[in-house]
């Protein structure tokens, strides 16, 4: 094993089961998608696994032992995939960097990818009340990279549906609060994200559920990913896909205009901003 790691190039775990991967399919006499038809994927999904923007997950490996006959090979290679996020989000995190529009459902908590610091950490360390610092710490760090993503000033599109009751809700307190909305406004001021407010007052309307995220892709179906404490799930069904596009619809028809909601972030805000000065 160490002797084909050296001879491949390889330099890490993860590149030497990416590599393996490449060179069974080659040698198997197959393209990317002839690979993906016979593990019920796409050739797109092959090719981000043989570059490693997508993980090897255990049931995949699983698909292409079979094609190879190679045994449980790459199911123990999928080991290497290891990621630093929960099980539960680790694939959704991955598909974030690939999209190339996300749209965003909220009804208590500011999305992940739109939060600050301060804010990330209050709600870590609200789901987590006895954790060392050092581990709060860490997950802090892992949500602010996810964020990156953002720094491209034009891709992935970003469309926020926010629930008043986030902008309500005072994770952290007064100052943090005010700096996290603050950070929303300036990412819409500075065309970087669309963002609209359900406000209390659409009763029932625009109701969703705790998250809801739907990307696109350039190459793939949109995919859906809804979350609730400690579970996440990817749905990609064409008709529940579907499903999940008309309440997003319905969410955005049932919210303010985005010219409106700015101005109530923005003046939320400053109602923070106040509290937090006495």
């Amino acid at each position: 094993m160490a002797k084909q790691k050296d001879l491949s190039g390889a330099q890490t775990p993860e590149e030497f089961a990416r590599e393996e991967l490449r060179r069974h399919r080659e040698a198997a006499g197959l393209t990317q998608d002839g690979l993906g038809e016979r593990i019920f994927t796409s050739g797109a999904y092959v090719g981000q696994m043989e570059c490693g923007t997508r993980r090897l997950r255990p049931e995949i490996a699983e698909l292409i032992d079979k094609v190879f006959g190679t045994g449980d090979y790459f199911v123990r290679l999928a080991k290497a995939f290891k990621s630093k996020y929960e099980e539960y989000f680790a694939e959704a995190a991955e598909l974030e960097r690939l999209a190339t529009a996300i749209y965003e459902y909220a009804s208590t908590l500011v999305p992940g990818l739109l939060q600050t610091a301060e804010y990330a950490r209050a709600v870590m360390r609200g789901g987590n009340p006895t954790a060392l610092a050092e581990y709060v710490d860490g997950l802090v760090q892992f949500r602010l990279e996810r964020a990156r993503i953002l720094d491209d000033p034009s891709s992935p599109e970003m469309w926020v549906v926010l629930h008043e009751a986030v902008l309500r809700t005072a994770v952290g307190g007064a100052a943090v609060m005010a700096a996290q909305l603050r950070h929303i406004s300036g990412c819409v001021r500075a065309h970087r994200i669309t963002v609209q407010v359900v406000p209390f007052s659409a009763g029932a309307q625009g109701a969703l559920g705790s998250l809801v995220t739907i990307m696109q892709f350039a190459d793939a179906p949109d995919v859906v990913y809804t979350e609730g404490p400690s579970v996440g799930q990817l749905v990609d069904y064409p008709a529940l896909v579907q499903r999940h596009w008309k309440l997003y619809d319905l969410a955005r028809a049932a919210a303010l205009s985005p010219e409106v909601s700015l101005t109530l972030i923005e003046s939320v805000a400053e109602e923070y901003a106040r509290c937090a000065q006495t």
